[in-house]
């Protein structure tokens, strides 16, 4: 994925490199506020995203409908949403209510949710989910045992299973077919991402006890992730970690088990290269929410291509100096910024300069990190500013081309066959990025500081 991003970016620049050589601290050089004084300021921008196991992971725990967490028992349902690539595949459990330590889930390798040519799947996919042991607690017949959830006194209340391992359901009691109990439906709404439905097919009577009592079958909150590897949180014929599976299973408590995927979850993401203004006027690159200029934004932000707004900023009023970081500390050449590379740049400012600087959030349509249009004070209270300023510094939505899911859209830069090639943004007004979609915190995938050369 980052080897076709590579290739992307280093095309892009290829392209600028003739008209931006030379543009660094001396382009559009003017008298920077005649009588002050001059400093010379560096920056470095690291980007300090990390490496992640899953790309998307949470837990449900609301019914379709219900305006509260609960179970569903007959007709009711369970949705989610994920976003995934070619080669990912969906995993999720769900307590099968009536048991000890039962779940429902797919096998390790998960649900795949592309095929063998990476077209996305949609349909009917219960024959993929299997009825599984957590070999946790000793099994009691299903709707009748006295450590089961519906009638245990309190949480983990019931003797050890002599078989620690998970595995699916083999003892002596019988269980409904699956197929009876649950059905789970994946739907693709395009852009890759998938809308999961899990809903509860049985109704009283689908379990019938050894006392002829007539039971449906309760399904409990569950979680989910969205995976490349095999057995993302079990493995069938090993004991349980210990990482949650358990409380899942036997008490229909998801938190724990959510929580631990979550600290594997996140997105993992290159910056591009970009533009940086020294300005005394508002706006150098866009206005706030204003419609989005034709002055290069729309290239930076959806390509990583700053070459257009560099020379859009050069001849605007207002910038003292300007250009471009492109080049990775110690890189041979022009690329991408991968986790733990830092761009450095440096230009001479005085009191009442402003500082702006945008690089795009690479896995997203048009996304891009930068302050607000005002810029960032370089002189705030008389003395030069110095240290982290990563939290002047928000994520913005260019407003040219439509949101997909952040990681996982096949236009954005990292998969799109070609620049400029996703839909139109509805709205096309710059602003804070504000969607569906979940987005990490800024200062957990980039940082910038700003420093007085000596």
């Amino acid at each position: 994925m980052l080897g076709k991003l590579q290739t992307l970016l280093y095309f892009v620049v290829a392209l600028m490199i003739a008209p931006l050589v030379g543009c660094g601290d001396d382009d559009n050089d003017g008298p920077m506020n005649p009588g002050s004084t001059s400093k010379t300021f560096r920056v470095t921008i690291t980007n300090t995203s990390g490496d992640f196991d899953f790309p998307v992971s949470g837990a449900f725990s609301v019914p379709v409908g219900a305006a509260e967490a609960g179970a569903i028992g007959p007709g009711q349902a369970y949705e989610f949403r994920v976003g995934a690539t070619p080669g990912q595949a969906l995993s999720f459990a769900t307590m099968m209510v009536q048991s000890n330590d039962l779940f429902f889930a797919p096998d390790g390798d998960g649900i795949a949710l592309f095929d063998g040519s990476d077209n996305a799947i949609s349909g009917n996919v219960t024959d993929q989910i299997q009825l599984w042991d957590a070999g946790t607690e000793m099994n009691e017949e299903p709707g009748l045992g006295v450590n089961q959830a519906p009638r245990q006194a309190g949480e983990n209340t019931g003797a050890d299973d002599a078989d620690n391992t998970v595995r699916l359901v083999s003892d002596a009691f019988t269980y409904p077919a699956v197929g009876d109990m649950i059905e789970v439906t994946i739907t693709h709404e395009g852009g890759n991402t998938f809308l999961v439905r899990i809903e509860n097919v049985s109704s009283v009577g689908t379990l019938v006890t050894s006392t002829n009592e007539m039971l449906a079958v309760p399904m409990a909150p569950g979680i989910f992730v969205v995976h490349a590897g095999a057995n993302p949180y079990f493995t069938a014929g090993s004991p349980d970690a210990g990482d949650g599976l358990e409380a899942l299973a036997e008490d229909g408590s998801a938190a724990g088990l959510a929580a631990y995927l979550g600290t594997m979850t996140g997105i993992g993401t290159p910056f591009a290269p970009g533009v940086w203004a020294v300005h005394t006027t508002d706006g150098p690159f866009f206005d706030d929410n204003v419609a989005y200029r034709g002055n290069g934004i729309e290239a930076l932000a959806e390509d990583g291509d700053p070459a257009a707004l560099s020379t859009a900023v050069m001849s605007r009023a207002g910038i003292e100096a300007s250009g471009v970081f492109n080049t990775p500390t110690g890189a041979a050449g022009p690329g991408a910024l991968t986790p733990g590379a830092t761009y450095v740049f440096e230009f001479d400012a005085s009191d009442g300069d402003r500082l702006s600087l945008a690089t795009m959030f690479v896995q997203s349509n048009d996304l891009f990190v930068a302050p607000d249009d005002m810029g960032i004070d370089l002189y705030a209270g008389g003395s030069a500013l110095s240290g982290d300023i990563t939290a002047m510094f928000a994520l913005w939505d260019a407003g040219t081309e439509a949101n997909q899911w952040p990681g996982a859209g096949p236009d954005q830069a990292p998969r799109q066959a070609g620049a400029n090639t996703g839909a139109a943004d509805a709205d096309n007004i710059v602003r804070l990025v504000d969607d569906e979609y979940d987005y990490p915190d800024l200062d957990d995938v980039i940082r910038i500081d700003i420093e007085v050369v000596p």
